[in-house]
């Protein structure tokens, strides 16, 4: 087994003993192999659904490393990352993900990633309400930023 995986599944392990949250654990390394960070998913131990173990160790790197920019790092996870976890991999940088277990071993024990790749493809429409309101009147503080911000991440 990959060394950094085993302890993707040791850090998912602790969670779901410990009751912090689902089966899940990330690793995040650099190009040499160093650990940056490492962890489980939190949802129940911090009452907070975004918990998920790949946030939990982007969280903890960027922190870390005092950057939003994880380009160069390596993350390993215990499960295929649900849409929320991709889109945090992506707007940290991080190029080359490896995961064990893949979203449909995830929803056989329950947990509910296919309702939200179903809404990406534009089924399930009724998942949620989403209309847009008072863009007029929004829209100048991007403008704004826009003008004084050079750099658009």
């Amino acid at each position: 087994m990959n060394k950094f995986m085993k302890i993707a599944n040791e850090c998912a392990e602790h969670g779901a003993s410990n009751n912090e949250g689902g089966p899940f654990g990330a690793v995040i390394t650099d190009k040499e192999g160093n650990i940056i960070a490492e962890g489980n998913n939190m949802v129940l131990a911090n009452n907070d659904p975004t918990a998920h173990a790949e946030v939990t160790v982007i969280r903890e790197a960027c922190k870390k490393l005092r950057t939003y920019d994880l380009s160069g790092y390596i993350l390993y996870t215990s499960c295929e990352p649900c849409p929320m976890c991709l889109s945090a991999i992506i707007w940290s940088n991080i190029k080359e993900v490896y995961y064990a277990c893949t979203r449909q071993d995830a929803g056989s024990i329950g947990f509910r990633d296919d309702l939200i790749y179903e809404y990406l493809e534009g089924k399930n429409i009724d998942l949620i309400k989403l209309k847009q309101i008072d863009r007029e009147e929004c829209v100048d503080l991007f403008k704004r930023y826009q003008e004084n911000n050079k750099t658009i991440y």
